[in-house]
């Protein structure tokens, strides 16, 4: 399945453990490059999150977000240590009976007495668990969504690959009669002198002229390249590198094309060519 490298995918869920919500952004890149916004509280999942985006996708940028909203027990704020509170109440009391003045300790004072107020402790295992399950439906999102973009970048090349085709059986079948137009004005040319050339010699080089006309080799590879981009646009296997290679042979063969051309047909055919190449090179750079 060809994919694309440009997709988004958000989900969200709501659990014991609090709100979570991941956003994969990805566009194209040479590699597979994550970049991840985590809350400090979850720095621990860094590691298992790339080893599954590694495991998911090949290549591309991609921005990963993760917001977390604490909820249950853990989004009721602060609580009161009460065992605490009694043994310094309890502490209170007797030093003022020992010191025969009455306890009245001040509320604000016992506030401040360190370890009294408790923050509300996250299982940090549970947040994790649901956190990597959460990031699992976001993939299969962004993939799919890769995916679908991908099919539709693949119909566009199939339908440029189709036009080249067309181009070159049209230089194909042209290019008998282009040769043979080279050799009549070759002929034309020479005809005041002919009588003081040998005609062995003549036919000679005018063969050697035709030889260096002769495109059937570069017609050839530009099939064969073709064919090459159908089979990877059709395989299960990242393609983006190979296409990009495919589209400098291509590019290659249709320069070679150009400068060999000899009449004006040939020539735009080339022009045409080199356009559809770079439309489809471009098109390239976005698939995985």
């Amino acid at each position: 399945m060809t994919r694309s490298m440009t997709a988004f995918a958000r989900a969200s869920s709501s659990t014991e453990v609090g709100e979570l919500t991941w956003e994969l952004r990805s566009v194209n890149h040479r590699f597979l490059e994550p970049h991840l916004r985590l809350p400090e509280e979850l720095r621990a999942l860094e590691t298992p999150v790339r080893e599954r985006l590694a495991a998911r996708l090949a290549r591309g940028k991609v921005d990963c977000t993760l917001r977390f909203v604490p909820g249950g027990e853990s989004a009721g704020g602060l609580k009161v240590n009460r065992r605490l509170l009694e043994q310094v109440l309890a502490a209170a009391d007797e030093i003022a009976t020992r010191i025969g003045e009455p306890a009245t300790p001040h509320v604000l004072d016992l506030l401040r007495w360190p370890g009294l107020l408790e923050e509300p402790q996250q299982d940090p295992d549970a947040v994790s668990a649901a956190a990597l399950s959460l990031l699992e439906q976001t993939l299969d999102s962004l993939v799919a969504n890769r995916e679908r973009e991908g099919a539709r970048l693949q119909a566009l090349l199939l339908e440029r690959c189709d036009k080249l085709g067309g181009l070159v059986q049209g230089v194909r079948a042209r290019m008998p009669q282009v040769l043979e137009g080279v050799r009549t004005r070759i002929r034309e040319r020479l005809s005041e002198v002919a009588a003081e050339l040998d005609p062995t010699r003549l036919e000679q080089e005018i063969a050697l002229v035709a030889q260096r006309l002769d495109v059937d080799e570069e017609m050839d590879r530009l099939g064969v390249h073709l064919d090459e981009v159908r089979k990877a646009l059709e395989g299960d296997t990242p393609v983006g590198r190979r296409l990009d290679f495919l589209m400098q042979e291509l590019n290659r063969e249709a320069n070679t094309l150009s400068s060999k051309s000899a009449d004006a047909d040939t020539t735009h055919a080339a022009v045409e060519m080199k356009v559809l190449i770079e439309q489809m090179r471009e098109q390239v750079q976005n698939l995985e």
